[in-house]
């Protein structure tokens, strides 16, 4: 798209009383964002229902400055504007209620991006929600399905890494600006994820993070996918709006079962109970979204015996200990290798990305 139609549509955005649908509607009926800033306000009020006073505000826009700032530092961040028009916007997306007219974009999107997957759950994870995040994440990317979330602490962020470690892609929406990283520790993650994905926003690239966003930011993760996964939520984790939204857009929602006594797992045993999919494997997964992936791939062959097959006798003996976390006393005691060499074991692991070390403990990622 033309950088003066993205100038326009911006400045549509700026016009005070006029919401997404409202700009989409404009812009549809006038063919052009330009079009209708060369059109009187009658016309604009009469052809669109929207107040002659707002379309005066339309014909009257003169901050033109603030429009030309926006873009250039866009350009010079190497921010791409992307608008609902674009072919590179989120096809699915397109469909929900109320898509942003437009998405501030750090990365690159591909074709097949548009039939990805949400995994979302609680900032405060247990061991068990990372475990299981990692394995569905993992997985899921190792097929060819791009990961999205949310880019917050705790699931979110362990659901990309997970996807990276696969050498899949992932897609973070964030509830703030792009050059505004929220929380901050991530700010290193989110640069990962633009080399092997993207992040997106709705939000000016300065925009910091604001709780009302957060919920905005929700119905875009669950829109631009086939499906939201959840892994670990509590009841009041923003994953149920997120889950909830899916299915007011018509979208699978899965979820992961947990410990009846465990608070972090009320979340997703409840929307189970309300109809969510119960998962405990991926093929869970991929028999309900497989009809919408073109590019998915056939042979899904169980990840973990693929990996068996290349690793060595003394990796995979200590590779199968790793089922439940384990500290190192513990996998000398299980095993009869000395430390030196299990220590040199546990970092091929961890190297290949097979194994992962949570609070002084090893343990799987699949």
């Amino acid at each position: 798209m033309n950088k003066e139609e993205i100038r326009h549509i911006l400045a549509l955005l700026e016009i005070k009383d006029l919401g997404s649908v409202s700009i989409r509607k404009i812009i549809q009926t006038f063919g052009s964002a330009i079009k209708v800033f060369y059109s009187e306000p009658e016309e604009i009020a009469s052809l669109t229902g929207i107040k002659l006073d707002t379309a005066k505000k339309i014909k009257s826009f003169s901050n033109w400055q603030k429009i030309d700032d926006l873009t250039n530092q866009c350009e010079k961040k190497q921010i791409k504007i992307l608008s609902i028009n674009d072919e590179s916007y989120p096809q699915l997306l397109k469909e929900i209620y109320d898509p942003p007219v437009v998405l501030f974009c750090k990365g690159m999107l591909l074709p097949q991006d548009n039939f990805g997957l949400a995994v979302v759950g609680s900032r405060q994870l247990s061991d068990y929600g990372k475990r299981v995040t990692e394995k569905f994440a993992f997985e899921l990317a190792s097929c060819g399905i791009t990961i999205v979330s949310g880019l917050a602490r705790g699931i979110d962020s362990v659901a990309h890494l997970s996807a990276l470690s696969a050498q899949g892609r992932t897609i973070a929406v964030l509830g703030s600006g792009i050059l505004k990283i929220y929380p901050p520790e991530n700010k290193k993650l989110s640069e990962q994820i633009t080399q092997s994905g993207a992040i997106l926003s709705e939000f000016y690239p300065e925009t910091p993070p604001k709780r009302e966003n957060f919920p905005k930011r929700n119905r875009i993760i669950s829109g631009m996918t086939v499906g939201t996964l959840v892994t670990e939520a509590t009841t009041n984790s923003g994953a149920l709006i997120t889950a909830k939204l899916a299915l007011e857009q018509g979208r699978e929602v899965f979820a992961v079962p947990g410990n009846i006594t465990s608070k972090n797992s009320e979340g997703t045993n409840f929307l189970i109970k309300k109809g969510a999919k119960l998962v405990q494997k991926i093929e869970d997964i991929l028999e309900e979204i497989k009809p919408f992936i073109p590019s998915l791939k056939e042979s899904f062959i169980s990840l973990e015996s693929t990996i068996k097959v290349d690793l060595t006798d003394e990796e995979n003996a200590i590779f199968s200990l790793l089922d439940r976390p384990l500290n190192l006393d513990e996998i000398v005691i299980n095993t009869e290798l000395s430390i030196s060499r299990i220590l040199e074991i546990l970092l091929k692991l961890e190297i290949k990305g097979l194994i992962t070390r949570f609070e002084g403990k090893y343990v799987r990622r699949i």
